[in-house]
């Protein structure tokens, strides 16, 4: 016991006097300017030469201590970037204790790669393929959110990019309102650009359908006074999806078929097309019968 708390004693007084030793510091680079991507640095540690306590020497010889490097302060020659040593140490310096002492640097320059980018805002859009179970319908359209992104990146991979798509979703079957959480998908050819975020949120709500038809009679237009027009059939069935509560409400007179006169200056022709001039807001479609109605043209 006496040997053991003899040389404790020693190691302490050793341990508690100064030594020059060469330790690494582990190099992270931060404050990038605006308008920079950092792309990475030549050196990501630094091996110096310190006057410190044995004990803090000896922390280091365990874990190297991280120091930060400001690229606020990188000086520009042409495209490259750099900061003189007489730059950095004062950094290194600041953020040593008041107990060590920095003598030298073995590393002159340290050499960082910036890229020069630019940013803009544009749109997501979905990229979701939507099955529907029997009788089920989107009750107006899939919300995303937020509906666009700022990509930053140099000029020559972003001018293109008119628009971020969502990573494939399918949704089978779907009887319900639903919502999903989808990443943004990155091309691998935007390899210096960045994203403000990564995912959005699809958001639609689902509602039941039913379908009506209604016997909708065919106007004729922009026929001379001389001429009566017949044609056949006279009533054209129009066929719509909407919700039941919406289809309740409807009457064929909330629609309106006409067939022009002005298709038959091009050329005879044995059947007049239809057109569906008027139909009322809130549904889901509507589907002529027919396009199309043979006539007969009579001389008053």
């Amino acid at each position: 016991m006496f040997l053991f708390f003899s040389t404790l004693i020693w190691l302490i007084n050793n341990l508690s006097e100064s030594y020059v030793s060469t330790s690494n510091f582990d190099l992270e680079y931060v404050n990038v300017p605006e308008g920079y991507l950092f792309k990475g640095a030549m050196d990501n540690e630094l091996k110096v030469k310190i006057k410190a306590g044995g004990f803090q020497l000896m922390g280091f010889n365990f874990k190297h201590a991280k120091v930060f490097i400001d690229l606020a302060d990188a000086q520009q020659k042409d495209s490259i970037f750099y900061i003189p040593q007489s730059v950095y140490r004062k950094q290194v310096e600041r953020q040593l204790s008041s107990s060590m002492t920095l003598i030298d640097i073995e590393t002159d320059t340290l050499f960082v790669g910036m890229l020069a980018v630019v940013s803009k805002k544009v749109p997501v859009k979905p990229n979701v393929e939507v099955n529907m179970a029997r009788n089920y319908l989107l009750d107006g359209k899939m919300e995303v959110q937020p509906d666009s992104v700022t990509i930053t990146g140099p000029s020559e991979e972003i001018d293109s990019i008119g628009v971020v798509r969502t990573k494939k979703l399918t949704l089978p079957d779907l009887n319900a309102d639903f919502s999903e959480t989808v990443q943004i998908e990155r091309p691998k050819e935007l390899r210096n650009t960045n994203y403000s975020i990564s995912k959005v949120e699809l958001t639609a709500k689902i509602a039941r359908f039913s379908e009506k038809v209604f016997e909708v009679p065919i106007i004729t237009v922009h026929f001379p006074s001389d001429i009566n027009v017949k044609t056949f059939p006279d009533k054209i069935s129009v066929l719509c999806k909407a919700k039941l509560k919406r289809l309740k409400k409807l009457e064929a007179s909330d629609f309106e078929v006409i067939a022009d006169y002005n298709q038959l200056k091009d050329g005879n022709t044995d059947e007049l097309k239809l057109e569906l001039r008027k139909k009322p807001s809130g549904l889901h479609s509507v589907k002529l019968e027919k396009n199309s109605v043979e006539y007969i043209l009579n001389k008053k």
